[in-house]
């Protein structure tokens, strides 16, 4: 098979018609296109002599290619990627790569495990937020990378949906909100998830940025 078409030249009654020939040409919107007018269209002498067809070359604009990365690809990409931020960090650790239906596990082994968790898992939040933007770089079908050491992230969520059932129940208990203090997206998901079935509660985040308050509250029986 040939290579696929990225010129055309074509003619028309009007140049608007020869761009319409040009986009069926080449199969590509209007605005894929570089339009050269070669000839402006003229009718001639009422409309019947002496016309001249319009003529134009199309061009299609240099656009990087689709982004269809298989998601081993990325894996391998967001594995690498890691493995060059620790070495800048100056951390000696090894990532081992995890391919799951809904993500992509990184999992760090090495000495510095702790330091990489930092308070309440924000070093390791940042680690991973990096990993995501780098990687994805805006990509819309995207898998999501999670950054894990020493099962951190598991152990994270447990102690998180023990805190939400605690903090819930006081919250019924007392009949007002409790607040919690600001924390990621992913821990905010967690307990909310904890809660969604709990019809006497709701939950909120309050504030802005990436880390925010969450708020539990008993819901209001009808009177």
């Amino acid at each position: 098979m040939g290579e696929t078409m990225k010129s055309v030249e074509t003619e028309g009654k009007t140049v608007e018609e020869a761009i319409s020939k040009a986009c069926e040409a080449l199969q590509a919107s209007r605005e894929d296109l570089d339009i050269e007018v070669l000839t402006n269209g003229t009718s001639g002498f009422l409309g019947l002599v002496g016309g001249k067809r319009a003529q134009i070359r199309a061009t299609l604009k240099e656009t990087a290619p689709p982004t269809n990365v298989s998601d081993d690809q990325t894996a391998q990409t967001a594995k690498k990627t890691l493995q060059d931020l620790l070495g800048l960090l100056g951390v000696k650790a090894v990532v081992d790569l995890k391919e799951e239906p809904e993500r992509i596990l990184l999992n760090i082994q090495g000495d510095g495990s702790g330091l990489l968790i930092g308070r309440k898992g924000q070093t390791l939040d940042a680690l991973e937020y990096l990993i995501n933007k780098i990687v994805h770089k805006g990509a819309e079908d995207k898998k999501r990378i999670v950054v894990d050491t020493e099962n951190y992230r598991s152990r994270r969520e447990e102690s998180l949906v023990r805190l939400a059932h605690r903090l819930g129940e006081k919250a019924k208990r007392m009949g007002r909100p409790v607040t919690i203090s600001p924390m990621s997206a992913h821990d905010r998901r967690i307990i909310h998830l904890a809660l969604q079935d709990d019809e006497n509660l709701r939950t909120r985040s309050l504030g802005t940025g990436l880390y925010r308050k969450l708020v539990i509250s008993p819901e209001k029986k009808p009177s």
